[in-house]
Protein backbone atom coordinates (compact mmCIF):
# COMPACT_ATOMS: atom_id res chain seq x y z
CA UNK A 1 0.00 0.00 0.00
CA UNK A 2 2.78 2.13 1.14
CA UNK A 3 4.81 1.82 -2.61
CA UNK A 4 1.35 2.20 -4.40
CA UNK A 5 1.14 5.70 -2.18
CA UNK A 6 4.37 6.93 -3.06
CA UNK A 7 3.93 5.86 -6.79
CA UNK A 8 0.88 8.29 -6.84
CA UNK A 9 2.38 11.27 -5.22
CA UNK A 10 5.57 10.79 -7.83
CA UNK A 11 2.97 10.75 -10.79
CA UNK A 12 0.74 13.85 -9.30
CA UNK A 13 4.40 15.71 -8.32
CA UNK A 14 5.70 14.82 -12.36
CA UNK A 15 1.91 16.01 -13.56
CA UNK A 16 2.37 19.18 -11.39
CA UNK A 17 5.89 20.49 -12.85
CA UNK A 18 4.23 19.74 -16.43
CA UNK A 19 1.74 21.66 -16.20
CA UNK A 20 4.17 24.89 -14.91
CA UNK A 21 6.20 24.13 -17.86
CA UNK A 22 3.46 24.25 -19.84
CA UNK A 23 2.61 27.43 -18.94
CA UNK A 24 5.43 28.73 -18.44
CA UNK A 25 5.98 28.54 -22.18
CA UNK A 26 2.52 29.19 -23.06
CA UNK A 27 3.25 32.52 -21.43
CA UNK A 28 6.69 32.93 -23.01
CA UNK A 29 4.56 31.96 -26.36
CA UNK A 30 1.86 34.70 -25.79
CA UNK A 31 3.79 37.58 -24.88
CA UNK A 32 6.40 36.82 -27.94
CA UNK A 33 3.25 36.63 -30.60
CA UNK A 34 0.71 37.82 -28.48
CA UNK A 35 1.57 40.85 -26.11
CA UNK A 36 1.48 44.35 -27.51
CA UNK A 37 3.75 45.84 -28.65
CA UNK A 38 5.18 49.43 -27.60
CA UNK A 39 5.04 51.70 -30.02
CA UNK A 40 5.15 55.94 -30.70
CA UNK A 41 3.02 57.74 -32.35
CA UNK A 42 3.94 61.10 -34.06
CA UNK A 43 1.85 63.54 -35.39
CA UNK A 44 1.29 64.84 -39.50
CA UNK A 45 3.15 68.53 -39.62
CA UNK A 46 2.13 70.47 -42.08
CA UNK A 47 5.27 72.17 -42.91
CA UNK A 48 8.42 72.63 -45.59
CA UNK A 49 10.48 69.54 -46.97
CA UNK A 50 13.48 70.27 -49.18
CA UNK A 51 15.16 67.20 -51.24
CA UNK A 52 18.55 67.06 -51.66
CA UNK A 53 20.90 65.10 -52.79
CA UNK A 54 23.77 64.43 -51.51
CA UNK A 55 28.06 64.57 -52.38
CA UNK A 56 31.15 63.88 -50.41
CA UNK A 57 34.60 65.84 -51.82
CA UNK A 58 37.15 68.06 -50.87
CA UNK A 59 37.91 72.31 -50.86
CA UNK A 60 39.51 72.97 -53.91
CA UNK A 61 40.57 76.58 -55.69
CA UNK A 62 39.74 77.25 -58.22
CA UNK A 63 42.81 79.21 -59.43
CA UNK A 64 46.07 77.99 -58.13
CA UNK A 65 49.31 77.75 -59.28
CA UNK A 66 52.99 76.56 -58.19
CA UNK A 67 55.43 79.72 -57.89
CA UNK A 68 58.31 78.81 -59.46
CA UNK A 69 61.63 80.47 -61.18
CA UNK A 70 62.17 81.22 -64.61
CA UNK A 71 65.81 81.09 -64.46
CA UNK A 72 68.01 78.89 -62.19
CA UNK A 73 69.36 80.54 -59.00
CA UNK A 74 70.31 80.29 -55.25
CA UNK A 75 67.10 81.54 -53.20
CA UNK A 76 68.21 84.52 -50.92
CA UNK A 77 65.35 84.77 -49.29
CA UNK A 78 61.71 84.16 -49.21
CA UNK A 79 59.62 87.52 -48.39
CA UNK A 80 56.35 85.31 -47.08
CA UNK A 81 54.98 82.18 -45.96
CA UNK A 82 52.35 80.41 -45.07
CA UNK A 83 48.98 81.72 -44.62
CA UNK A 84 49.73 85.22 -45.90
CA UNK A 85 47.92 86.98 -48.49
CA UNK A 86 49.87 88.61 -51.39
CA UNK A 87 48.67 91.24 -54.07
CA UNK A 88 49.90 91.00 -57.48
CA UNK A 89 53.27 92.07 -58.12
CA UNK A 90 54.37 91.69 -54.75
CA UNK A 91 57.78 90.13 -54.18
CA UNK A 92 57.90 86.76 -53.09
CA UNK A 93 61.15 85.12 -53.63
CA UNK A 94 64.53 86.89 -54.24
CA UNK A 95 67.72 85.03 -56.04
CA UNK A 96 70.74 85.63 -56.05
CA UNK A 97 71.60 88.10 -58.46
CA UNK A 98 75.60 89.90 -57.80
CA UNK A 99 76.47 87.87 -61.41
CA UNK A 100 73.61 88.93 -63.54
CA UNK A 101 74.05 92.78 -62.22
CA UNK A 102 77.17 92.49 -63.45
CA UNK A 103 76.60 90.52 -66.65
CA UNK A 104 74.33 93.54 -67.13
CA UNK A 105 76.29 96.68 -65.96
CA UNK A 106 78.82 95.17 -68.74
CA UNK A 107 75.44 95.32 -71.67
CA UNK A 108 74.97 98.72 -70.49
CA UNK A 109 78.26 100.01 -70.71
CA UNK A 110 78.90 98.10 -74.58
CA UNK A 111 75.60 99.85 -75.26
CA UNK A 112 76.94 103.43 -74.50
CA UNK A 113 80.55 102.72 -76.45
CA UNK A 114 78.18 101.58 -79.58
CA UNK A 115 76.36 104.86 -79.22
CA UNK A 116 79.59 106.95 -79.26
CA UNK A 117 80.59 104.56 -82.35
CA UNK A 118 77.60 106.04 -83.54
CA UNK A 119 78.27 109.20 -82.93
CA UNK A 120 82.07 109.32 -84.11
CA UNK A 121 80.74 107.99 -87.52
CA UNK A 122 78.05 110.09 -87.66
CA UNK A 123 80.63 112.98 -88.31
CA UNK A 124 82.89 111.03 -90.43
CA UNK A 125 80.30 110.64 -92.24
CA UNK A 126 79.51 114.21 -92.61
CA UNK A 127 83.00 115.17 -93.36
CA UNK A 128 83.13 112.47 -96.25
CA UNK A 129 79.73 114.20 -97.68
CA UNK A 130 81.43 117.67 -97.36
CA UNK A 131 84.36 116.28 -99.43
CA UNK A 132 82.23 114.69 -101.32
CA UNK A 133 79.98 117.99 -102.37
CA UNK A 134 83.23 119.94 -103.03
CA UNK A 135 84.69 117.52 -105.36
CA UNK A 136 81.59 117.14 -107.20
CA UNK A 137 81.31 120.72 -107.84
CA UNK A 138 84.92 121.02 -108.77
CA UNK A 139 84.43 118.50 -111.46
CA UNK A 140 81.29 120.31 -112.39
CA UNK A 141 83.28 123.67 -112.56
CA UNK A 142 86.00 122.45 -114.83
CA UNK A 143 83.96 119.92 -117.27
CA UNK A 144 82.33 123.59 -117.90
CA UNK A 145 85.92 124.66 -118.35
CA UNK A 146 87.04 121.70 -120.73
CA UNK A 147 85.28 122.84 -124.08
CA UNK A 148 86.99 126.47 -123.94
CA UNK A 149 90.47 125.17 -123.11
CA UNK A 150 90.61 127.01 -120.17
CA UNK A 151 91.54 123.91 -118.05
CA UNK A 152 93.85 121.28 -119.05
CA UNK A 153 93.08 117.71 -119.65
CA UNK A 154 94.96 116.53 -116.79
CA UNK A 155 93.38 118.58 -113.88
CA UNK A 156 90.09 117.22 -115.43
CA UNK A 157 91.28 113.73 -115.24
CA UNK A 158 92.31 114.80 -111.23
CA UNK A 159 89.12 116.34 -110.47
CA UNK A 160 87.42 113.48 -111.71
CA UNK A 161 89.64 111.41 -109.66
CA UNK A 162 88.93 113.22 -106.77
CA UNK A 163 85.29 112.77 -107.12
CA UNK A 164 85.70 109.27 -107.52
CA UNK A 165 87.38 108.55 -104.27
CA UNK A 166 85.83 110.90 -102.71
CA UNK A 167 82.05 109.25 -103.53
CA UNK A 168 84.01 105.86 -102.20
CA UNK A 169 84.90 107.32 -99.00
CA UNK A 170 81.22 108.49 -98.29
CA UNK A 171 79.90 105.12 -99.59
CA UNK A 172 82.60 103.48 -97.14
CA UNK A 173 80.97 105.70 -94.04
CA UNK A 174 77.41 104.74 -94.87
CA UNK A 175 78.47 100.97 -94.68
CA UNK A 176 80.16 101.61 -91.64
CA UNK A 177 77.38 103.51 -90.12
CA UNK A 178 74.97 100.72 -90.98
CA UNK A 179 77.22 98.18 -89.27
CA UNK A 180 77.44 100.64 -86.32
CA UNK A 181 73.36 100.64 -86.42
CA UNK A 182 72.91 96.77 -86.46
CA UNK A 183 75.57 96.77 -83.45
CA UNK A 184 73.79 99.18 -81.21
CA UNK A 185 70.38 97.14 -81.51
CA UNK A 186 72.44 94.16 -80.79
CA UNK A 187 74.12 95.99 -78.06
CA UNK A 188 70.41 97.10 -76.79
CA UNK A 189 68.87 93.46 -77.13
CA UNK A 190 71.94 92.36 -74.83
CA UNK A 191 70.89 94.73 -72.56
CA UNK A 192 67.23 94.32 -72.49
CA UNK A 193 68.38 90.62 -72.69
CA UNK A 194 70.69 90.74 -69.15
CA UNK A 195 68.14 92.85 -67.76
CA UNK A 196 65.43 90.57 -67.91
CA UNK A 197 67.58 88.07 -66.74
CA UNK A 198 67.82 90.07 -63.56
CA UNK A 199 64.23 91.27 -63.38
CA UNK A 200 63.81 87.28 -62.86
CA UNK A 201 65.81 87.32 -59.85
CA UNK A 202 62.83 88.72 -58.02
CA UNK A 203 60.15 86.31 -58.14
CA UNK A 204 56.55 88.47 -58.12
CA UNK A 205 53.01 86.87 -57.24
CA UNK A 206 50.72 86.70 -60.82
CA UNK A 207 47.53 87.45 -58.99
CA UNK A 208 45.58 88.78 -55.27
CA UNK A 209 45.69 85.37 -53.69
CA UNK A 210 46.78 83.48 -50.44
CA UNK A 211 50.02 81.36 -49.91
CA UNK A 212 48.82 77.78 -48.75
CA UNK A 213 52.31 76.18 -49.05
CA UNK A 214 55.91 77.08 -48.87
CA UNK A 215 58.44 74.51 -50.19
CA UNK A 216 62.20 75.72 -50.21
CA UNK A 217 64.11 78.05 -48.07
CA UNK A 218 66.90 80.18 -48.71
CA UNK A 219 70.23 78.63 -49.97
CA UNK A 220 68.18 75.96 -51.91
CA UNK A 221 69.07 76.03 -55.66
CA UNK A 222 65.50 75.92 -57.96
CA UNK A 223 65.92 75.84 -61.59
CA UNK A 224 62.68 76.49 -64.15
CA UNK A 225 59.57 74.99 -62.99
CA UNK A 226 61.19 73.75 -59.56
CA UNK A 227 58.26 74.79 -57.03
CA UNK A 228 58.92 77.35 -54.31
CA UNK A 229 55.16 78.21 -53.09
CA UNK A 230 51.84 77.22 -53.78
CA UNK A 231 49.29 79.95 -53.92
CA UNK A 232 45.91 80.10 -54.64
CA UNK A 233 42.75 82.82 -55.47
CA UNK A 234 40.56 82.92 -53.18
CA UNK A 235 37.72 84.18 -55.31
CA UNK A 236 36.13 81.29 -55.91
CA UNK A 237 36.66 78.24 -54.12
CA UNK A 238 34.48 74.87 -54.53
CA UNK A 239 33.70 71.95 -53.35
CA UNK A 240 34.82 68.57 -55.49
CA UNK A 241 32.01 66.70 -54.89
CA UNK A 242 31.71 63.34 -55.40
CA UNK A 243 28.07 62.48 -56.47
CA UNK A 244 26.33 59.08 -57.42
CA UNK A 245 25.46 58.79 -61.33
CA UNK A 246 21.54 58.13 -60.62
CA UNK A 247 21.40 61.43 -59.25
CA UNK A 248 22.44 63.11 -62.35
CA UNK A 249 19.18 64.09 -63.86
CA UNK A 250 18.12 65.93 -60.63
CA UNK A 251 20.99 68.44 -60.57
CA UNK A 252 21.68 71.69 -62.66
CA UNK A 253 24.29 74.86 -62.35
CA UNK A 254 23.02 77.48 -59.79
CA UNK A 255 21.21 74.95 -57.56
CA UNK A 256 21.40 75.91 -53.33
CA UNK A 257 23.57 73.83 -51.57
CA UNK A 258 24.75 73.26 -47.89
CA UNK A 259 28.35 72.75 -47.16
CA UNK A 260 29.53 71.06 -43.47
CA UNK A 261 32.91 70.87 -43.04
CA UNK A 262 33.70 67.82 -41.09
CA UNK A 263 35.65 70.45 -39.17
CA UNK A 264 32.36 71.87 -38.25
CA UNK A 265 29.65 69.34 -38.28
CA UNK A 266 27.61 71.40 -35.87
CA UNK A 267 26.84 73.94 -38.37
CA UNK A 268 26.40 74.53 -42.66
CA UNK A 269 27.44 76.78 -45.12
CA UNK A 270 26.02 77.85 -48.09
CA UNK A 271 27.00 77.03 -51.53
CA UNK A 272 25.75 76.72 -55.15
CA UNK A 273 26.50 74.36 -57.94
CA UNK A 274 28.62 76.28 -60.01
CA UNK A 275 29.30 72.88 -62.81
CA UNK A 276 28.87 69.40 -63.28
CA UNK A 277 31.24 66.85 -64.60
CA UNK A 278 30.71 65.06 -68.06
CA UNK A 279 32.56 61.98 -67.39
CA UNK A 280 31.24 59.39 -64.59
CA UNK A 281 34.53 56.95 -62.37
CA UNK A 282 33.73 53.64 -64.34
CA UNK A 283 34.14 51.55 -60.94
CA UNK A 284 32.67 54.32 -58.79
CA UNK A 285 29.81 54.89 -60.61
CA UNK A 286 29.74 58.97 -59.63
CA UNK A 287 30.65 62.31 -60.95
CA UNK A 288 32.17 65.37 -60.01
CA UNK A 289 30.08 67.90 -58.92
CA UNK A 290 31.73 71.08 -58.21
CA UNK A 291 29.98 73.68 -55.79
CA UNK A 292 30.99 77.20 -54.68
CA UNK A 293 31.11 77.78 -51.40
CA UNK A 294 29.50 81.01 -50.80
CA UNK A 295 30.67 81.49 -47.26
CA UNK A 296 33.85 79.97 -45.05
CA UNK A 297 35.03 78.84 -41.44
CA UNK A 298 36.97 80.64 -39.82
CA UNK A 299 39.63 77.97 -39.98
CA UNK A 300 39.75 75.99 -43.19
CA UNK A 301 42.45 74.65 -44.86
CA UNK A 302 42.09 73.28 -48.91
CA UNK A 303 41.61 69.43 -49.61
CA UNK A 304 39.65 69.41 -46.65
CA UNK A 305 36.90 67.08 -46.84
CA UNK A 306 33.27 68.29 -46.71
CA UNK A 307 29.91 67.40 -47.30
CA UNK A 308 27.48 68.92 -49.46
CA UNK A 309 23.88 68.27 -49.27
CA UNK A 310 22.38 70.62 -52.90
CA UNK A 311 19.01 71.23 -52.73
CA UNK A 312 17.13 69.55 -55.83
CA UNK A 313 13.17 70.43 -54.90
CA UNK A 314 11.51 71.79 -52.05
CA UNK A 315 7.55 72.29 -50.82
CA UNK A 316 7.55 75.11 -48.34
CA UNK A 317 3.96 74.14 -46.83
CA UNK A 318 2.89 70.65 -47.54
CA UNK A 319 2.32 67.37 -44.64
CA UNK A 320 5.00 65.83 -43.68
CA UNK A 321 5.79 62.64 -41.86
CA UNK A 322 9.51 61.22 -40.56
CA UNK A 323 11.00 58.74 -42.94
CA UNK A 324 10.62 55.86 -40.36
CA UNK A 325 7.38 56.07 -40.53
CA UNK A 326 6.87 54.92 -43.70
CA UNK A 327 6.48 51.23 -44.14
CA UNK A 328 6.89 49.66 -47.55
CA UNK A 329 4.72 46.59 -49.10
CA UNK A 330 4.73 44.68 -51.88
CA UNK A 331 1.28 45.02 -53.51
CA UNK A 332 1.47 41.67 -55.35
CA UNK A 333 2.93 39.29 -52.93
CA UNK A 334 3.34 36.45 -54.82
CA UNK A 335 5.51 38.23 -57.92
CA UNK A 336 6.64 40.89 -55.59
CA UNK A 337 5.55 43.46 -58.40
CA UNK A 338 5.42 46.67 -57.08
CA UNK A 339 5.97 48.50 -53.60
CA UNK A 340 3.86 50.63 -51.83
CA UNK A 341 4.34 53.20 -49.26
CA UNK A 342 2.29 53.38 -46.04
CA UNK A 343 1.81 53.60 -42.86
CA UNK A 344 0.34 52.28 -39.72
CA UNK A 345 -1.77 54.10 -37.81
CA UNK A 346 -3.78 53.13 -34.69
CA UNK A 347 -7.15 51.47 -35.09
CA UNK A 348 -8.58 50.95 -31.35
CA UNK A 349 -5.63 49.59 -29.61
CA UNK A 350 -4.38 47.52 -33.31
CA UNK A 351 -2.04 48.64 -35.67
CA UNK A 352 -3.75 49.36 -39.06
CA UNK A 353 -1.86 49.30 -42.16
CA UNK A 354 -2.54 52.56 -44.33
CA UNK A 355 -1.13 52.98 -48.08
CA UNK A 356 -0.07 56.65 -48.52
CA UNK A 357 1.51 58.54 -51.56
CA UNK A 358 4.41 60.22 -51.17
CA UNK A 359 6.31 63.09 -52.54
CA UNK A 360 9.81 64.81 -51.84
CA UNK A 361 11.92 62.99 -49.57
CA UNK A 362 14.33 64.30 -46.95
CA UNK A 363 16.69 63.31 -44.50
CA UNK A 364 14.31 64.34 -41.84
CA UNK A 365 11.07 64.28 -43.41
CA UNK A 366 8.39 62.62 -46.41
CA UNK A 367 6.22 64.83 -48.24
CA UNK A 368 2.75 62.90 -48.04
CA UNK A 369 0.16 63.76 -51.08
CA UNK A 370 -2.60 61.77 -49.99
CA UNK A 371 -3.51 59.02 -47.68
CA UNK A 372 -3.28 61.25 -44.43
CA UNK A 373 -4.61 64.35 -43.08
CA UNK A 374 -3.34 66.96 -40.81
CA UNK A 375 -5.17 65.64 -37.98
CA UNK A 376 -3.39 62.42 -38.21
CA UNK A 377 -0.96 60.53 -36.24
CA UNK A 378 1.33 57.73 -37.18
CA UNK A 379 3.10 54.81 -35.40
CA UNK A 380 6.49 55.21 -35.26
CA UNK A 381 8.08 51.53 -34.01
CA UNK A 382 10.68 51.62 -31.17
CA UNK A 383 13.54 49.81 -29.17
CA UNK A 384 14.42 46.43 -30.85
CA UNK A 385 11.08 45.88 -32.60
CA UNK A 386 11.88 46.12 -36.75
CA UNK A 387 8.74 45.00 -37.65
CA UNK A 388 5.06 44.86 -37.26
CA UNK A 389 2.44 43.21 -38.19
CA UNK A 390 -1.28 44.30 -39.60
CA UNK A 391 -3.25 43.93 -36.80
CA UNK A 392 -0.96 43.59 -34.13
CA UNK A 393 -1.69 44.55 -30.84
CA UNK A 394 0.48 47.96 -29.92
CA UNK A 395 0.41 49.90 -26.48
CA UNK A 396 1.63 53.67 -27.37
CA UNK A 397 4.64 54.92 -24.62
Amino acid sequence: MTKISHKVQSGLWFTAKLIVGLAIVATIVYWAKFAPVEVTTVSVQQSKVVAEVMGTGTLEARITTSISPKISGRIVKVEVDQGDRVAAGDLLVRLDDEELAQQTEIARANLAARRAAIQRLNSDRQRTVAIQTQASKEFERLSRLAPTKAVSVSALDKAREALAIAQAGLAHSEAAMAEAQEELVAAAKTLEYQQTLLANTRVIAPFDGLIVARIREPGDVVVPGSSILTLISTEELWINAWVDETEMSRLADGQPARVLYRSESERCFRGRVARLGRQADRETREFVVDVSVLELPDNWAVGQRADVFIEVARRDSTLIIPPKAIVWRNENIETSATRVAGVFVDDGGHASWRPVKIGLRSRKSVEILDGLSRSDSVIVLTGKQKSLADGARITIQ
